[in-house]
């Protein structure tokens, strides 16, 4: 009879073999809020141009809108509407601006993240704040090019059926906003600038002369 006898190293390595599949095996994947978080806060700054789409439940479009973001956290928030209707929001985590120029006007106010607008909220990097409103789910794998994220709402008087928030190797893509009425907001994201320097006088806004100012204090 044959006898067959095993190398020290191969005896080791048998040894050891079982143990590295079970370590392997006990190393959890990132979750889909690990994930995001990780996207959201390799974001310092963000400058782009944005593309707005509201679709109507027919698939129609109804308004086609160019806006320019400028994202500075952890407060400095730009987003000005270019067309059709002439609008700005910007915010230097003190105090808001809301800039109409066709009304002439300009609302001031205090600045309350609870209230911000929503793509600031999505963008902030607060993820703990985030899982609060939404529960986050992956839709991608975690190795893909293309990085999806579903938000589903948590409240049930939410407006939003579903928010859908897309990157493309790790930059920006497009966040798709699902309204229960069927009514869908698309944001797409273009020529794209991320964490270069953006000077915080961009988060300031000095009304024109001759403009209706109006102040609100909710405090009141």
């Amino acid at each position: 009879m044959k006898k067959f006898y095993i190398s020290t190293a191969a005896a080791c390595m048998l040894t050891l073999l079982p143990a590295t599949s079970l370590v392997a095996q006990s190393v959890p994947a990132l979750t889909a809020m690990n994930r995001l978080d990780r996207l959201l806060n390799d974001i310092a700054t963000l400058r782009s141009d944005v593309v707005q789409l509201i679709v109507e439940s027919d698939g129609g479009v109804l308004e086609e809108s160019e806006i320019q973001m400028l994202l500075k956290k952890p407060d400095g928030f730009y987003w000005e509407t270019l067309t059709p209707f002439p609008e700005l929001i910007v915010t230097n985590g003190s105090t808001l601006w809301n800039y109409q120029p066709d009304l002439e006007q300009v609302v001031i106010e205090d600045w309350d993240s609870s209230r911000s607008e929503l793509a600031a909220q999505l963008l902030s990097g607060n993820i703990e704040s985030l899982e609060g409103d939404y529960r986050i789910e992956g839709v991608t794998l975690e190795d893909s090019e293309h990085q999806e994220f579903e938000l589903l709402p948590k409240a049930a008087d939410s407006v939003y059926q579903l928010i859908s928030i897309n990157f493309m190797n790790s930059e920006l893509e497009s966040i798709y906003l699902n309204s229960k009425n069927g009514q869908q907001t698309v944001w797409r994201f273009e020529n794209v600038v991320r964490n270069q320097a953006i000077a915080d006088a961009q988060f300031e806004f000095v009304p024109p002369a001759n403009i209706e100012i109006i102040e609100n204090d909710y405090a009141q």
